[in-house]
C-alpha cells in the first residue's frame, strides 16, 4: 500500500509530513503537488490576468513554467520527507482539473492509497467558508482513511 502526502511547502503541509515521518509505519510513500496552470486560474480569479503566461516549448512537449515550479516543489517535499525518516519516497506533480482537493482525491484512487494525510490551516468559522477547506474536503470526499495534521501550536496563534 501506499500513503500519499499532499504537500504545497507551506508550514502547515511541512508539519504533515513530519508527522507522518514521526508516527506512520514505514511504507512507500507519493508526496503530491497539485498545480494549474496560470489561464485555469485566471478563470477565478481575474486579477491575475495583468501576470504573463510563460510556456517551455521544446523536447517534443509544451511545459508551463507552473509545472515546473510543482515539480521542483514535489522533488523538494520528497527530499523534506526522506531527511524527516520516510525511506520509499517518490515525488508527483499532477495538474489539477478543478479544485485541488479533487486531485488528490483522484489520484488517492488512482494509487489505492492506504492513507492520506494532509495538513491544515486550522481556520475556523467564516474564514473556512470564505477561503475553503481543501482538507475538509479530502476527508469528506476520498472514501479511505485521512490524518489531518492541525497546525502547530506555536503557528496557530500567529494566525
Amino acid at each position: 500500500m501506499t500513503v500519499l502526502i499532499a504537500f504545497d511547502g507551506s508550514d502547515d503541509s511541512r508539519a504533515a509530513v513530519e508527522y507522518a515521518a514521526r508516527h506512520l509505519r514505514p511504507e512507500p510513500t507519493v508526496i503530491l503537488t497539485v498545480w494549474e496552470p496560470l489561464l485555469a486560474q485566471i478563470s477565478w480569479a481575474p486579477i491575475a490576468a495583468a501576470a504573463p503566461v510563460v510556456m517551455q516549448t521544446g523536447g517534443g512537449r509544451d511545459q508551463f513554467e507552473e509545472e515546473k515550479q510543482a515539480e521542483l516543489l514535489a522533488t523538494k517535499g520528497a527530499e523534506f520527507a526522506t531527511g524527516a525518516g520516510l525511506p520509499d519516497v517518490t515525488p508527483r506533480a499532477e495538474r489539477s482539473g478543478g479544485p485541488t482537493w479533487a486531485t488528490i482525491v483522484d489520484v488517492a484512487n488512482e494509487l489505492d492509497a492506504s492513507l492520506v494525510v494532509t495538513g491544515s490551516r486550522g481556520l475556523s468559522g467564516a474564514r473556512s467558508v470564505l477561503l475553503g477547506s481543501t482538507s475538509t474536503r479530502v476527508l469528506h470526499h476520498v472514501q479511505r482513511p485521512v490524518l489531518i495534521v492541525p497546525p502547530r501550536r506555536d503557528e496557530k496563534r500567529k494566525g
